[in-house]
Formats: structure tokens, C-alpha cells, sequence
């Protein structure tokens, strides 16, 4: 049997916080994956450099819009795939480098899969036990394959099976010309991007009654709206049943239920799937119940406000999480932000001498307020805060705007393109408690109500204490807040 100091699970953001801090402590960090995670293998930072010149080759498509003439042909999927992973590839090994490496003589990184059999022991795949005074566990979350006659789940992702997942799809070797996504969230609308934006015929099968459906029901209305006019969409189906003929796959449709009779083709051939259910946190695959650690319902490991793992509503002296694996939000900038404060607390931990001995009030709670994200599909999608639904079921008296793009100059200039900004704010405090928007770059001109929500500036004030550059397209924003009506101070 092995001890440790420190025994770090996982790569993603929890390997940011292990820095001179704790250079005296012996670590070890296993990762039976690729150092970096989630977000730089196969999510945000390689999907967004794949979003990019998918939508040049959107806007080259349909500029006739804008009275220009100009078109695209094709893309050069071997050179654009090698531009891309070119780079993620080599910052995952010089990761992995860094860490297995002379220049960090304390630590061990340990190249396989761990489970745990106790509290604070390990077990790996090769059978070496393995013991910590302290543990964090960053093991992330893996993509749900819904189950379905004809398909083999541990054949997804693997060569010569036509069914992808988000893990496998952007290495796939040649684009496919037909692709069906099942999906709806934020995985399958970027990807039904991505791959329509190349030229491939997308077909996106939706469970429920709209895309994008986790968010404010009218901006989901709005994106499900836009989304189909140029995307083949059935809302309300799901996959019953798959087939497979040599290098082509088949699916079979069934109504969800959730529509009522909806009318559905019969079959869909493609040359691949792409399965964007969604993503689950990777407890079960640790055994976290045989380490006592409380598990919610959705599978994420159950934390306090300090990122303390909890076993029995309580924390767990010296063990900590972080990320999608325990996190309500599965977003690397929440992760990032969980990271620094599971670092931070650590330190305290450590300096305390024994695990669980510092003091509460040396340890700093995570901040999970004003939480943002974005949709880089087309259009974007960005949100901050609560939707109209739950600042009424929250009690607020809410005053409510939508704003449309087309209303400003900047969307003349778009040869008004659709978009809308949508505001929530609390008519008595002139808070803005929840901020929506679809269209041209939601995702960059969200960034003002993220800092008015994060510090607690009125909406009011925002609209009219500073300059707004004319006719820039934050214009939109600062329309909607001024159409904001409260009660007098």
C-alpha cells in the first residue's frame, strides 16, 4: 500500500489550483485520460475553434442577405482537424510533461483508473492500493448513450461504429455528408452548427417541445424559431430503434410523448450519429458509495459551500471537489472559480496541520451567483441569472423587457437580422436578476449585465450612468434596460 499527502482525481481544472503551495507535500494525481479535461480535449476550447470557421462559412453562404454575392464550397476537413488539434494536442502533453516530469520531483501522476474502497483509499486498474491524507476529486462527467434497440453503447466512439459522441466526433476521419444529432441542449445546437456551417445535411431529433429548452421558455422559443429556418428539426421524437448497413447508420423514430402525435419520417439514413444527450458526472465509475460520500439525485457528488465533500450531511475532513463532477454547473469557468477556491482552502487546510482542522472562517465559500453561459451555435445564446418563470415563483415583483435587435442601428446595419435581448429585473430594488439574449455575438454583449448582476448594480443606473459607444450593438442592451419600468425610490 502506497500513501500520499495529496491525491488529486483528474486533470481538467483540478490540476490548476497545485502550484508552490504545495511543493512540500508528496502528490500523486491520477489520470487515466488526457491531462487537461474535458474543456481543452473535446469541449469548449476545440468546438469553439471548429464554430468559428463554421460560421464564415455560414455567413458566405447566405450573404446575399446582406446584397453581396459570395458562396462556399467546401472545407478541408484533414487540414482544418490537424490546425485545430495540432495545438490542443500538444498542450495536453506538454500537461502531462510538466507534471510527470523532473520539475516536479514531488509528484507522481498515476496513468490509470482509480476507484475508491474506503474514505480516503484507492484502489487502481492494475490493483495498487493507494491511501491520502487529503483528496480532490475533478473527475469531470461523460456524455449519456440513451438507450435503444440495435445499438451497442460500448461500441460508441470506437472505430468503424458510426455513432458518436461529443468525445469522438471532431476527429472523426473524413465529414460526414449526412448527420443526425439527438439532442437539444447546448452539445447538439453547437455541433448542429458546426457541421451544417461545412455543408453537411443535419437532422436534429428533440425530445421535447423546444431547442435550447434549460433556458427562459420564450428566448427558447425564439432560438427554436430561428433555429428552423435553416435546420431540419423534430421536436417531440426520439430515437427507438438503430440499424446499420456497412459504413451507414438508420434510426427509427417514436414520439416522446411530450408533444402529443407528432408527424415523424418512418427512418433517417445518415452516414453517422451524433449522441448530445447531455453529460453525467463520473461518480458511479469512482465508487463513491463504497467511500461513504453523499451522492445526489443527478449523480453529482453532494458538496458545502467550502467545496468539502460530504458523507452524512457532513464534511469529510481533507477531502474536497470540484468541477462537473459535483458542480450544479457544467462550465469551465465555474470549474476555474471551484478550482481557486478548493486551492485555496486546501492551503488553509494543510497550514492547519491535521485534515479538517481549519478553522470555518479561514475558508472561502464558492460564489455561484450571477452564474453566465453561452450557446455558440447560430444564433448565439447567452444568459445570466434566473428566467421570468422563476422570479415569479421566487416571489419578485418583476418588471420584464424585450428588446429587439432590429430596434438599434447596429441591426439596420445587420440588414435587421433577428435577435432579442431579454431583461428580468426586481421592480422595487431595480436589480437585474436575470438577462437572455439571441442573436450576433450574445455571448460578448451579455458581459455588462454579468458585472451589474455580480456587483449589484441597479439596472437603472447602468442604462444611463455611463456611455454607451453609438451605434455599437451593446446599443441593444442599453435599450433594454432603459425600457426597464420600476417603482420610485
Amino acid at each position: 500500500m502506497t500513501h500520499f499527502d495529496l491525491l488529486l482525481i483528474g486533470t481538467g481544472s483540478g490540476n490548476m489550483f497545485l502550484d508552490d503551495r504545495f511543493s512540500g507535500l508528496n502528490v500523486a494525481i491520477a489520470e487515466e485520460w488526457h491531462f487537461g479535461g474535458t474543456c481543452l480535449n473535446v469541449g469548449c476550447i476545440p468546438t469553439k475553434m471548429f464554430v468559428y470557421p463554421a460560421t464564415i462559412a455560414e455567413q458566405a453562404a447566405d450573404a446575399k442577405h446582406y446584397n453581396l454575392s459570395t458562396e462556399f464550397n467546401s472545407v478541408d476537413w484533414p487540414a482544418l482537424q490537424k490546425r485545430i488539434f495540432d495545438r490542443v494536442d500538444a498542450i495536453e502533453a506538454g500537461g502531462r510533461d510538466y507534471r510527470s516530469g523532473d520539475r516536479q520531483p514531488n509528484v507522481t501522476v498515476l496513468a490509470e483508473h482509480v476507484h475508491f474502497t474506503g474514505t480516503k483509499t484507492v484502489r487502481t486498474a492494475s490493483g495498487q492500493e493507494i491511501t491520502a491524507d487529503r483528496i480532490v476529486i475533478a473527475a469531470g462527467a461523460s456524455p449519456v448513450i440513451p438507450a435503444a434497440e440495435g445499438l451497442d453503447p460500448q461500441r460508441v466512439d470506437t472505430d468503424g461504429y458510426p455513432v458518436f459522441t461529443s468525445n469522438s466526433i471532431m476527429r472523426i476521419p473524413e465529414k460526414p455528408e449526412r448527420l443526425v444529432i439527438i439532442g437539444s441542449g447546448i452539445i447538439a445546437m453547437e455541433f448542429a452548427h458546426v457541421f451544417a456551417g461545412f455543408g453537411t445535411e443535419v437532422t436534429v431529433i428533440a425530445r421535447g417541445p423546444r431547442l435550447l429548452g434549460n433556458i427562459d421558455e420564450e428566448v427558447s422559443q425564439e432560438f427554436t424559431d430561428l433555429f428552423e429556418r435553416t435546420h431540419t428539426v423534430h421536436r417531440g421524437a426520439e430515437v427507438a430503434s438503430y440499424s446499420f448497413d456497412d459504413d451507414q447508420v438508420s434510426v427509427t423514430l417514436k414520439a416522446s410523448g411530450r408533444l402529443g402525435d407528432v408527424d415523424l419520417p418512418s427512418q433517417i439514413d445518415a452516414d453517422a450519429v451524433l449522441i448530445a444527450t447531455g453529460r453525467t458526472p463520473n461518480t458511479r465509475g469512482l465508487n463513491v458509495v463504497e467511500a461513504g460520500f453523499d451522492v445526489l439525485d443527478d449523480a453529482r457528488l453532494s458538496v458545502d459551500s467550502r467545496q468539502r465533500v460530504l458523507a452524512h450531511g457532513q464534511p469529510v475532513p481533507g477531502v474536497f471537489a470540484l468541477g462537473d463532477i459535483s458542480s450544479p454547473h457544467q462550465l469551465k469557468h465555474v470549474a476555474n472559480h471551484e478550482a481557486a477556491v478548493v486551492g485555496d482552502n486546501l492551503a488553509v487546510d494543510v497550514a492547519a496541520g491535521a485534515p479538517g482542522s481549519a478553522a470555518e472562517a479561514d475558508l472561502r465559500e464558492v460564489n455561484h451567483h450571477a452564474v453566465p453561459g453561452a450557446v455558440f451555435t447560430s444564433p448565439q445564446v447567452a444568459y445570466v441569472g434566473i428566467t421570468e418563470d422563476e422570479a415569479r415563483q421566487a416571489g419578485h415583483d418583476i418588471s420584464v423587457k424585450v428588446q429587439k435587435y432590429s430596434d438599434v442601428a447596429y441591426g439596420w446595419a445587420m440588414a435587421d437580422d433577428p435577435g432579442i435581448v431579454k431583461l428580468i429585473a426586481d421592480t422595487s430594488t431595480h436589480q437585474i436578476l436575470g438577462a437572455h439574449i439571441v442573436g450576433h455575438e450574445a455571448s460578448m454583449i451579455v458581459q455588462p449585465l454579468i458585472q451589474a448582476m455580480a456587483f449589484g448594480q441597479r439596472a437603472d443606473e447602468v442604462a444611463k450612468r455611463q456611455y454607451w459607444i453609438h451605434p455599437a450593438l451593446p446599443e441593444v442592451v442599453e435599450n433594454a434596460l432603459l425600457g426597464l419600468e420600476f417603482d420610485e425610490d
